[in-house]
């Protein structure tokens, strides 16, 4: 069987074509997998698990339908959504996973991350990232009322757009030292990540020793996943339109 691995959905109800086509996957392809990996911004902007909106609402009860024929999912935060909770989990029945998380899968040692932690060339960007994470932080937003909190995350999110018209592309994207550092310190062979929007498989040199970076891409015009079982990995998109998924890079799996 085959595991799955997505990330940057930015799911919301201006562009349900996303959804739709998520929900498709959950209902085609997913239905038969090992196991799910949601790797952040599943959703465009999440400000608690109090939010009643009934379009995110509506993908709870299909997350919660499709766990519950048996195929676990295992969910990551990203930097749109890093105040899901508790909450959203029981609803759910998804596995809030810590990022980074280190595991053994068909016999790799494999690193996931959302990805955001190691674009460390934005330092603006950083020190936002480690005060949202922080838990007062988060106990103090969620003690605002929900309109508040609303506002404050379309604004946050319209700045950020502004924000990164301004910003170079190397910026935005990962540092090669702290994706080295971090296979380093973890002693993987592979770091599967999403948050750039840049899907790719690259090679990385460790201490004298060859790791892969697997990148994932958005779901803005197809989608992207991994497909992983024990022959090995495929970084593949979903088209939009019925039709069979091309691979996205070329690059033999590991």
């Amino acid at each position: 069987m085959t595991t799955l691995f997505i990330s940057d959905l930015h799911l919301e109800a201006g562009l349900p074509e996303i959804g739709e086509q998520f929900l498709d996957f959950l209902d085609e392809e997913a239905a038969d997998a090992e196991a799910l990996y949601i790797l952040g911004d599943f959703f465009e902007y999440w400000v608690g698990d109090d939010d009643p909106d009934e379009y995110y609402a509506s993908i709870k009860r299909s997350l919660r339908a499709f766990t519950d024929s048996g195929v676990p999912v295992y969910f990551m935060h990203g930097n749109r959504d890093f105040m899901i909770g508790d909450e959203f989990a029981a609803e759910t029945g998804v596995t809030v996973l810590p990022d980074p998380l280190r595991l053994e899968l068909y016999g790799k040692q494999v690193l996931l991350s959302h990805g955001d932690a190691l674009c460390t060339d934005d330092v603006e960007y950083q020190q936002m990232r480690s005060m949202t994470r922080n838990p007062e932080w988060q106990a103090t937003m969620l003690a605002k009322p929900l309109d508040e909190r609303l506002a404050i995350a379309r604004h946050a999110r319209a700045q950020s757009q502004e924000r990164n018209k301004t910003l170079s592309e190397s910026i935005m994207d990962v540092n090669q030292e702290a994706v080295k550092k971090t296979i380093a310190e973890h002693g993987v062979e592979i770091l599967l990540h999403g948050h750039t929007h840049r899907p790719g498989i690259h090679g990385v040199d460790v201490d004298d020793r060859f790791a892969k970076r697997v990148v994932l891409g958005d779901w803005y015009e197809q989608g992207s996943v991994v497909r992983w079982d024990e022959d090995g990995l495929e970084l593949s998109v979903i088209p939009r339109q019925a039709g069979p998924s091309e691979n996205e890079t070329g690059d033999p799996a590991p």
